[in-house]
């Protein structure tokens, strides 16, 4: 089967990068290797510089400090490439739907894939993690594909506020489902209401095996996609001119979205508007090309994830804030901002 991408004439795919991404790129990941030592670094017990290098590079030491380290690894790899995942499923579906402000939260799609989980916890008995992702891929695809036919319904085809409403009102209506399925079952209860505001905080490094594949997956997909994506944009009319089978892309894109949003909410809980923040701000970096929005989502992803996580642990010390509370704090705001915007330009 040919990729998506295949089709996109040679003047396009060869086209320069932004003057600047170089540039982005090494200021990206100069911030991204800050906000890993931060992590390591803070929490209900500050790390000292000695104590960080022992943790990290000489496993011989057995000092507090040092297994503070160690036990501070898993969380941050886990927040890294969750990040990661939301901020590429962000950039994909802004492009599939060609709504600016779509998001995995704001589409619906970590409602359904919470649904399932607690399907799952109530009455299948669930409890590994390869389980909740199963799930967790099912609810987000079936959730993904009610709200696209919902918004695709009457005059204008989806259009951007048609798919936000839907996605709103179908976020809405499977909320109460969870709700209704929890509350007379307590033993569900206490397993769900951690994970349900999101949380990187029970990484487990068996957690993080079974979800890199899921992540591999889906980035890969995002890179075949890319060029496609950007005829995508010109409209489908322009798009399938220039030879891009536009159901097939959309399929295969939203595939990628799914697979990424779907296995992080089915082991972090469903963590809102990263992809939002990460694909807005490199969007206004970079430009709208996604052969070098997506990778930098990855990476601003996981940087906005990894210091949401710091800010949780520091504010909520000695105890911490769950990241989904700090994200939603950061990215509600924002939101109201660019749905006001797109609001003044349509007029």
């Amino acid at each position: 089967m040919a990729s998506p991408a295949a089709a996109i004439p040679d003047a396009q795919a060869g086209s320069p990068a932004p003057k600047h991404f170089a540039a982005v790129l090494i200021l990206g990941l100069v911030l991204l290797a800050l906000c890993v030592v931060a992590s390591l670094a803070f929490g209900a017990r500050f790390v000292r510089w000695n104590e960080l290098m022992d943790g990290l590079f000489h496993p011989e030491v057995d000092t507090y400090g040092a297994n503070v380290v160690r036990k501070r690894i898993s969380r941050t790899v886990f927040a890294l490439c969750c990040g990661g995942a939301l901020g590429v499923s962000g950039a994909l579906m802004q492009a599939v739907t060609r709504n600016p402000i779509a998001d995995p939260s704001i589409l619906g799609v970590n409602t359904g894939a919470a649904l399932f989980v607690v399907c799952g916890l109530a009455f299948l008995n669930i409890s590994t993690a390869s389980q909740y992702i199963w799930l967790a891929l099912a609810g987000a695809a079936i959730t993904a594909v009610f709200v696209f036919g919902i918004g695709s319904m009457g005059r204008g085809g989806a259009t951007p506020l048609k798919l936000v409403l839907a996605g709103a009102a179908t976020s809405a209506a499977l909320a109460s489902l969870v709700t209704a399925i929890m509350i007379p079952r307590s033993y569900v209860m206490d397993q769900f209401r951690f994970w349900q505001v999101g949380s990187v905080g029970s990484a487990t490094w068996s957690g993080i095996g079974t979800f890199l594949p899921f992540l591999l997956a889906g980035i890969g997909i995002a890179i075949l996609c890319a060029p496609a994506l950007n005829a995508l944009a010109l409209g489908d009319d322009a798009a399938t001119g220039l030879g891009v089978r536009t159901g097939f892309l959309r399929f295969v894109a939203a595939l990628g979205g799914v697979l990424l949003c779907g296995a992080t909410t089915a082991l972090a809980g469903p963590i809102g508007f990263i992809g939002l923040l990460a694909t807005h701000l490199m969007r206004l970096v970079l430009g709208p090309d996604l052969r070098y929005v997506i990778p930098m989502s990855a990476i601003a992803g996981a940087a906005i994830l990894t210091l949401s996580d710091i800010v949780g642990r520091l504010a909520g010390s000695p105890g911490e804030l769950e990241v989904g509370v700090v994200t939603a704090f950061i990215g509600a705001p924002l939101l109201i901002v660019l749905a006001m915007r797109a609001r003044v330009r349509s007029l």
